[in-house]
Order: structure tokens, then C-alpha cells, then sequence
């Protein structure tokens, strides 16, 4: 081989190492970060792997996001309660009477 050509060669070496190092680094992160979180993994044609689960592990999160909803729907009905009281208070024609009298009457001292 050619000096200068093997020169070249033996200078972009550790370059190609570098880039071949992060590219690697990377695909690991993102590979670790997916399983971590539950995304789906790809496979060598596209398909979908999804990392282990037990049957358990599926049921317990069932379980817990079930009572969670239960709880968030018995919040909502005594939030829908109290806006109902509210609008009724507010739409009353003796409330309205008392708001307009002490409208006349000037700002407080």
C-alpha cells in the first residue's frame, strides 16, 4: 500500500472508532430507556417484542388503576353536586334582589 494512503487510514481510524462507538452507546440507551418505560421493542422485520411481564405484575396495575378510577369518579360526582348547588344559589331571584339592593346602596365603608 501506498504511504499516504496508509497514513490516512491509520489518521481516520480512532474517528471511525469513536462513531461507531456512540453509535452503538446510543442504540443500548434508547434499547434500556423503551424497556424501562414499556414501550415496545422492534424486532429484525418491524414487529413489535415487548419486554417479560407476569400475569401478576398485569393484574396488580389493573387493580390499582381500577380503584384509582373509581376514586376520580366518585370526586367528579361530588364536584357535579356542588356546581349544581353553586348554579342554584347563583340563579336564585332572592340572591339576585339582595346583589341589586346592595348595589344601590353604594360601596362599603
Amino acid at each position: 500500500m501506498e504511504p499516504q494512503k496508509l497514513a490516512l487510514i491509520t489518521d481516520l481510524a480512532p474517528i471511525l472508532v469513536v462513531m461507531v462507538a456512540i453509535g452503538v452507546g446510543g442504540w443500548v440507551l434508547t434499547t434500556w430507556l423503551r424497556i424501562r418505560h414499556g414501550y415496545p421493542l422492534d424486532g429484525a422485520w418491524g414487529q413489535a417484542v415487548y419486554p417479560r411481564r407476569t400475569d401478576e405484575e398485569m393484574a396488580e396495575r389493573i387493580r390499582l388503576l381500577s380503584s384509582e378510577n373509581a376514586q376520580l369518579r366518585a370526586e367528579l360526582g361530588s364536584i357535579k353536586d356542588r356546581l349544581a348547588t353553586v348554579e342554584r344559589i347563583v340563579t336564585d331571584a332572592s340572591y339576585r334582589l339582595d346583589r341589586e339592593i346592595e348595589g344601590l346602596r353604594g360601596p362599603a365603608n
